[in-house]
């Protein structure tokens, strides 16, 4: 019989800040990008890294444009996204939005696109999640506070890039 002792190392979960603390993180850096008139708030993703952009779906009950700044990993030309409202229970609305109108416009860093979205699934899902798990190592623990499962969402283009758009008053 062996006197090992076997170690087990304990992780404490990672915490996510107060929502109150992520809504007043959201409005500073959407504030940020209409007080810069959108040269500050959105980047390219860096090397196993995130970027940020701006998407603008239709809302599913009013039918007016909704703009929301999202983070965001490349696909080859698809952009992917995740739907997981800071983290708290529930569907973010921009999701709710774009599965009843799939088709919306992103505004990235020096450029425009026409796209539609879905939501991955199969294959594509565990293969998207992964690529999301190089850039954040929590991203299990962080999806296993929520009593749904979070949606990997796909951003595909629907024609060839547009010539950057100059940021216009749209409803937040």
């Amino acid at each position: 019989m062996s006197n090992e002792r076997r170690v087990v190392e304990h992780k404490p979960a990672p915490r996510v800040p107060p929502r109150w603390y992520v809504r007043t993180v959201w409005w500073l850096h959407r504030s940020v990008y209409r007080l810069t008139a959108g040269r500050a708030g959105l980047r390219r993703p860096r090397a196993h890294g995130w970027g940020t952009l701006r998407l603008f779906s239709t809302g599913r009950r009013t039918g007016c444009e909704h703009g929301v700044i999202l983070a965001y990993v490349e696909d080859g030309p698809n952009l992917v996204t995740l739907a997981m409202n800071g983290w708290a229970d529930g569907e973010p609305c921009w999701w709710l939005n774009l599965q009843a109108h799939p088709e919306a416009t992103v505004e990235l860093a020096g450029d425009s696109r026409l796209l539609t979205a879905h939501a991955a699934r199969g294959a594509e899902h565990d293969r998207l999640w992964a690529r999301w798990q190089e850039v954040d190592a929590h991203l299990d623990a962080y999806a296993a506070l929520r009593s749904t499962e979070t949606c990997v969402v796909v951003l595909e283009p629907v024609t060839a890039s547009l010539p950057p758009a100059p940021p216009r008053a749209r409803r937040e």
